[in-house]
């Protein structure tokens, strides 16, 4: 039986880790809110990071930024995603347009 992960133990604190911690925390509200309702706290979050990138302190760009990852995290659990394995299998094996580890795209490209 996996034991649920501590926010504390930084060291080895994975993408699953996360979505399973959040799932924890929030899952019975984050279904019943569903995956628009859920959206739309995610945007209002990436606001409040653009907000702090702009003139925010150091610790207020850092609370933005775990608000918005955990936000996405709560996006993947209601839509059924394993957040880790879609990022392992988009860029597990380089930059998905050219193909190499160190991205090699033209600036103009989005890979």
């Amino acid at each position: 039986m996996k034991t649920e992960p501590k926010a504390s133990d930084a060291r080895s604190f994975s993408l699953a880790d996360l979505q399973s911690l959040i799932r924890t925390m929030y899952s019975s509200k984050d279904e019943a809110r569903g995956v628009d309702g859920t959206f739309m706290w995610l945007m209002e979050e990436v606001g409040e990071l653009a907000a702090a990138l702009r003139e925010g302190t150091p610790q207020e760009l850092a609370r933005e930024f775990a608000d918005v990852l955990a936000w996405l995290a709560t996006i993947a659990n209601v839509a059924g995603v394993d957040l880790q394995q879609a990022v392992l299998d988009k860029y597990g094996r380089g930059c998905p347009g050219c193909g190499e580890l160190v991205c090699r795209c033209d600036l103009s490209e989005k890979p």
